[in-house]
C-alpha cells in the first residue's frame, strides 16, 4: 500500500482571535507532523542498514510507521541485552520473522530469563548463545529448554552456559531425539551407564543424524575394521570423525601395512605424525 499522509488544517474563522488560535495549532500540528515524518525516514535508513529492510524495498512495500515502531521496540530489547548492530544482521537472515509485527519482546523475553537465571548465564554469554543459536528464541521454556537442561545435567555434561556452537545447539534440543541417540548405542550393545557415559564424553553425538552418521560409522567399525565393541564404549569419540576423510583412509593405510593400533592412536595424531609414523 502506498503511504499517504495528509495535514488537514483547521478551517479558518473570520473571528480574529479563533483565527489567531488556528493559526497556532496549525503551525504546532505542522511541526509535529514534520518531526513525524524525520523519525520515520531516520528509522527505515536505520533498517536499511541491518538488512532488515532490503533496500531495495519499492516505497509502496515499506513497513508502515507503526510496524516499524514495533521493529525499533525489538532493536530496542535486543540492545539491552548486549546486542549490537553487527549482530543484527545475522540474526535477521537466520531468522528474519525475528523482526515482524507477528513477534515482541514479550514473547522470547522468557528464553533470557532463563538463560540468566537456570543456566547462569552471563548477558555476554546470554547473547553469545543467542548469535551462535537464533532459534533459541523460539523455543518453549517449560516444553524444550528447562528439560533439556536437566537431561544433560543428569547425564554428566556440564559448563552448559559457555557460548560454544555445540552448548546452544545442544540446549535447543528435544529431550526425545537426546534420548533417541542413548538408545541407539544400548542398541549396539552399551548399557544406558555406558551410553549416557559416552555421550557425556561425546555430546556432539546428540546433534548426529542416526541413519546417515552414527550407523554406517558403526557398520564399518565392524565390518571392514572388524573391532569390539569394547574398544567403541572406550572410546566413543570414534563417532565424532569424519568417515570418508579420517576413518577409512587411515584404517586402509594401517591395513596396507599390516598395523593395528588402538583406535584412539588411529584417529586422533595430526596428520602429519600419524603418516610419519606409519609409512
Amino acid at each position: 500500500m502506498l503511504l499517504r499522509y495528509s495535514l488537514h488544517l483547521p478551517v479558518v474563522c473570520s473571528h480574529d482571535s479563533r483565527s489567531r488560535n488556528t493559526s497556532r495549532r496549525s503551525s504546532s500540528d505542522t511541526s509535529g507532523y514534520i518531526k513525524f515524518r524525520t523519525r520515520y525516514h531516520e528509522n527505515l535508513r536505520y533498517l536499511r542498514a541491518l538488512t532488515i529492510i532490503d533496500p531495495k524495498t519499492n516505497p509502496e512495500d515499506l513497513p508502515l510507521p507503526n510496524d516499524v515502531d514495533h521493529i525499533m521496540n525489538t532493536l530496542a530489547f535486543l540492545k539491552s541485552h548486549s546486542f549490537s548492530d553487527a549482530d543484527i544482521p545475522r540474526l535477521n537472515f537466520l531468522l528474519p520473522q525475528l523482526f515482524t509485527t507477528a513477534v515482541a519482546p514479550s514473547d522470547f523475553a522468557p528464553v533470557f530469563r532463563f538463560l540468566s537465571e537456570d543456566l547462569a548465564a552471563t548477558q555476554s554469554d546470554s547473547r553469545a548463545l543467542v548469535h551462535r543459536c537464533p532459534k533459541l528464541l523460539f523455543s518453549h521454556v517449560d516444553l524444550c529448554l528447562r528439560p533439556t537442561l536437566q537431561f544433560l545435567r543428569q547425564i554428566g555434561i556440564r559448563d552448559l552456559n559457555r557460548p560454544t556452537t555445540r552448548n546452544a545447539h545442544l540446549l535447543n534440543t528435544r529431550v526425545n531425539k537426546l534420548h533417541a541417540k542413548v538408545e541407539f548405542l544400548q542398541e549396539l550393545g552399551f548399557t544406558y551407564e555406558e551410553a549416557v557415559r559416552a555421550c557425556a564424553r561425546l555430546p556432539a553425538i546428540f546433534g548426529y543424524d542416526i541413519e546417515n552418521n552414527l550407523w554406517p560409522k558403526y557398520v564399518y567399525f565392524v565390518k571392514e575394521m572388524e573391532r569390539d565393541l569394547e574398544e567403541l564404549k572406550n572410546f566413543p569419540q570414534y563417532f565424532g570423525f569424519s568417515l570418508k576423510d579420517r576413518i577409512v583412509p587411515r584404517h586402509l593405510h594401517l591395513k596396507e601395512r599390516d598395523v593395528r593400533i588402538p583406535l584412539n592412536r588411529m584417529l586422533m595424531w595430526a596428520d602429519q605424525k600419524f603418516y610419519a609414523k606409519w609409512k
